[in-house]
């Protein structure tokens, strides 16, 4: 049952007024979002589905295990640049709007992976091709910096009140279909061509399907309208003009609990999506085909499930829902990475599938709760600056601890024991966080206004 303070503030909620759109508006901006989210998540998905591969173009040969150390490491270096990335359009994005930048990150995501498509190899330029790589990856990660949190917050700056979390859902939707999509295209280029054919040029071929994919992207954002919150703040004469300290100075500790509770959904979503693949082929000597084939079935599965877990959370509540996360990463992880050991298809499928759920129910939450716990004018800073740390910290080094973890300990179930540890990190951040599926995302603007305004001078 609930209190009456709830209620109370369930109901002042409700009645504060709210900008509504139309559905096909809200359509329009879902796919918009959805589309550029794909993209960058495509082109970084690729990178991790083709990570053997890589290893013998980019690097020094005679050492396997270390050119994949090496790999992954470019991986986890790309990812140091994504808090800057997150801070520098992020402010752009709370002083100039979320569509224009939105535009900028797909279109220099789609080029940065166009040119790794293009790069010379190892065997032909030596250490030039590491280092060429690298520097494509950092623009990568620069520009990802500013999309997710972006794209989630101008689909909750357009969604019903009350239904939330259930049209954010469809940004990690994107996100899992955009892993999927790059796993069947790794799986269809390796069936067409030979070994031979597809070590020396096919493995371009993905990272080249980012350029028609990037302008479709870009297209789509620029022919939206800017968000109604935004517009709103603009025409008030309220946008920030240095977002990042006030930002720092008014939600210190909410930055600090969400980014702890996001550091399970960086971890459980990379060791999922990109760390599994490697793990199956590595630890259960399955084929590149096997891990593909599997890792694609689990990733379809991810991405039908979001939109249930979105009504989920908007039926039961954001903590609620983040409890369900924790409990079931940490029921899921030993069997899941048992079955992906297996070497077998189906068990690997299963054991994906199993990580699956916890990596989507984390992924919808935070989804919504980079949105819902700052006000407007800070909105795209503060939760662009949660999410690009953890991710950082968490996601991008998840395959290079990972392989770390059993290379140091000899156990093949390390990587599944790190991340109970820090989902259990995770649960304490993500539920001192104050209860938001019922609370308009102007709540906290109006208040900030009240707490902020020039006290009334007497009458002379």
């Amino acid at each position: 049952m609930s209190s009456p303070e709830s209620n109370n503030n369930n109901a002042r909620f409700a009645s504060a007024p709210t900008t509504e759109v139309d559905s096909a508006t809200l359509r329009k901006v879902i796919a918009a979002s959805a589309i550029g989210n794909f993209v960058e998540w495509f082109d970084f998905a690729v990178y991790g589905f083709l990570a053997v591969v890589i290893s013998h173009h980019f690097f020094p040969p005679g050492d396997d295990s270390l050119a994949l150390l090496q790999t992954f490491a470019v991986f986890a270096v790309s990812f140091a640049l994504r808090p800057l990335g997150g801070i520098f359009f992020g402010m752009l994005g709370d002083r100039i709007g979320r569509k224009r930048i939105l535009a900028v990150t797909v279109l220099l995501m789609a080029g940065a992976t166009t040119v790794i498509g293009l790069l010379p190899t190892y065997a032909s330029v030596g250490l030039l091709a590491p280092l060429a790589l690298a520097l494509a990856r950092c623009v990568q990660g620069f520009s990802a910096g500013g999309e997710y949190a972006g794209a989630c917050a101008f689909v909750m700056e357009h969604a019903p009140r009350t239904r939330k979390a259930r049209y954010g859902s469809f940004v990690p939707v994107s996100t899992f279909l955009a892993f999927a999509t790059a796993a069947a295209l790794a799986y269809v280029v390796g069936l067409i061509l030979s070994e031979e054919a597809l070590s020396t040029w096919g493995w371009r071929i993905p990272f080249l399907v980012a350029a028609p994919l990037g302008l479709i992207g870009l297209y789509m954002r620029l022919k939206l309208d800017e968000s109604p919150a935004f517009q709103a703040l603009k025409a008030e004469h309220a946008v920030p003009q240095a977002p990042l300290g006030e930002t720092v100075r008014s939600h210190g500790a909410t930055i600090f609990c969400l980014s702890a509770f996001i550091s399970v959904t960086a971890l459980s979503f990379y060791m999922f999506t990109t760390y599994f693949t490697t793990y199956m082929q590595v630890v259960g000597g399955a084929t590149q085909t096997t891990a593909l084939l599997a890792s694609l079935g689990a990733l379809i599965f991810a991405g039908l499930l979001c939109p249930f877990v979105g009504r989920y959370a908007d039926r039961v509540g954001r903590r609620r829902t983040v409890m369900s996360a924790g409990v079931s990463l940490i029921v899921a992880v030993f069997p899941a990475y048992l079955l992906a050991g297996s070497g077998a298809w189906l068990p690997s499928l299963i054991g994906a599938a199993l990580m699956a759920i916890g990596a989507v129910i984390c992924g919808v939450v935070t989804a919504v709760l980079l949105s819902e716990q700052f006000p407007t004018r800070v909105r795209y800073t503060a939760s662009a600056l949660c999410y690009n740390v953890s991710y950082t910290i968490f996601g991008g080094t998840a395959p290079l601890v990972a392989t770390w973890l059993i290379d140091q300990t000899g156990n093949n179930l390390a990587p599944a024991i790190y991340l109970i540890a820090i989902t259990l990190l995770a649960m304490w951040g993500g539920l001192k966080l104050p209860e938001s599926a019922h609370r308009a995302l102007d709540a906290d603007e109006r208040e900030w206004r009240r707490e902020t305004a020039p006290a009334a001078q007497p009458a002379l």
